[in-house]
């Protein structure tokens, strides 16, 4: 519940029964959350779209400059509140005698979490039904173009599309709806590595098994300058935000249960080189397939669900090695649903609702705007609302390009400007002159370059 004036901090008991019982267990939990579609599936094809080194480099550049200091803001909101991102935002707003409308920030972030959520779902269904398909042989030994057809064949089809979101959307709210947060961190605990070994494995097998891997490199790691235009800037802020999971405001309900003498600038430091990593390998095995199969680079959202299937269909025990991926695909986006609806859950809560019928309201809401999404290839593909995108498109570029670098915004606003200096600094753990710095660089450099660049970018697209 929203904490009352006067209220004290969380606890270190409080952080231990919220299941965050170790520093380890919360860099985990924060990487599984930040680590999943966006770095897996979206990068590789937001790359190909938007002309490889230029998007990788703005993409590494914006996590640096940007992500860093905001990641670390939301997370110092959620540990100096302690509690849901809506009560922090108040409380914190009410002790450092600024106007409690900053709480308003907490819906932006739950109804961008909410859109989120939405397409993530239809996305990761994709990913279950090639888990099914893979694991029962169904990709094997098929031509390139019979695999790029049977991904079409999946997105015209809006029963099976549905079906597949609804399916993982169950998955999704009836953990939320138990409660079960010390099972997510447990899953964290093997997860998180699994995934980097398996891709790892990827990349190393994707070297012995096509010529394409020296090409994918070059072409990832070659500044190319001719390629950066506005939608590219746009386009790799928002992919920033979107893959460190901030400004959205759901980083604040891990900063509420963060062990108490663990400091938060060396967190952010070390999810945030992760969560590049990750995107890096997936880049390289991918466009690996992508060179050695002479197939284009701009390939779309299909991008991972017709080069992976390639390549493993060429490959001893293929089957497995594609089931094995998509399937810790699921398991790694499950997670990271789980801790988007978490918020939205807790908020809910807050206001009076039993967790039950808050989980199946945020579940409900979520599918029914994901239809948009899941039908957006099929029944309304004719429909067009923005600049000739189709639903699909608007669904993830809304949320992730325009509403979390202003949630973001807002967040570091009220965290270096708002924020009353002793809980900031208390909430950071960083010490004098590393909150200075993360105070100065947020105050001076991140706060102005997100705004030059999301204004300028927005001006320069339109």
């Amino acid at each position: 519940m929203y904490r009352p004036a006067g209220a004290g901090a969380v606890s270190e008991q409080e952080t231990a029964q919220r299941g965050w019982t170790s520093g380890l267990s919360f860099i985990l939990a924060v990487t599984g959350a930040a680590v999943g579609l966006g770095n897996i599936w979206r990068f590789p094809y937001m790359a190909g779209e938007h002309g490889g080194s230029a998007f990788l480099l703005l993409y590494a550049g914006f996590v640096l400059c940007l992500g860093l200091p905001i990641m670390a803001a939301e997370i110092m909101i959620g540990r100096a509140g302690g509690r849901a991102p809506l009560q922090s935002m108040r409380w914190l707003a009410e002790r450092s005698g600024v106007s409690p409308r900053w709480g308003w920030v907490a819906f932006w972030g739950g109804a961008t979490l909410l859109m989120v959520l939405s397409f993530y779902s239809v996305v990761a269904g994709w990913a279950l039904d090639y888990t099914v398909q893979s694991l029962s042989g169904q990709l094997a030994g098929r031509s390139p173009e019979a695999i790029g057809r049977a991904f079409d064949a999946l997105l015209a089809s809006p029963w099976r599309v549905v079906a597949d979101h609804t399916l993982f959307m169950i998955m999704t709210l009836g953990v939320v709806a138990a409660g079960v947060r010390s099972g997510i961190v447990r899953l964290n605990n093997w997860l998180v590595p699994l995934l980097y070994v398996l891709l790892i494995a990827l990349v190393i097998m994707v070297a012995f098994m096509t010529d394409g891997v020296l090409p994918a490199l070059r072409w990832l790691l070659t500044p190319d300058f001719s390629q950066i235009n506005g939608s590219v800037v746009l386009n790799a802020m928002g992919h920033a935000f979107f893959t460190l999971a901030t400004g959205a405001c759901s980083l604040m309900a891990y900063g509420a249960g963060m062990p108490a003498r663990q400091r938060v600038l060396p967190v952010v430091f070390t999810v945030a080189v992760l969560d590049v990593l990750v995107a890096l390998l997936a880049g390289v095995a991918i466009f690996a397939v992508v060179f050695d199969q002479h197939m284009t680079v701009s390939q779309g959202p299909g991008l991972v669900f017709v080069t992976l299937p390639i390549a493993f269909a060429e490959w001893p025990g293929g089957s497995l090695w594609l089931g094995a991926f998509m399937g810790v695909l699921v398991v790694a986006t499950w997670t990271s649903s789980i801790n988007m609806a978490e918020p939205l859950v807790a908020m809910l809560e807050d206001a009076g609702w039993r967790r039950r019928r808050a989980a199946w309201m945020v579940g409900g809401s979520a599918w029914a705007l994901g239809l948009l999404s899941a039908l957006s290839f099929s029944v309304l593909a004719g429909v067009r609302p923005l600049a000739g995108m189709s639903l699909f498109d608007v669904m993830t570029a809304l949320p992730t390009d325009i509403m979390m670098p202003i949630g973001g915004l807002l967040i570091a606003l009220f965290a270096a400007w708002r924020l009353e200096r002793g809980r900031a600094f208390k909430g950071l753990g960083a010490g004098p002159l590393g909150f200075a710095v993360w105070r100065g660089v947020t105050r001076f450099s991140a706060i102005p370059l997100l705004a030059v660049v999301f204004i300028a970018t927005l001006v320069t697209a339109g």
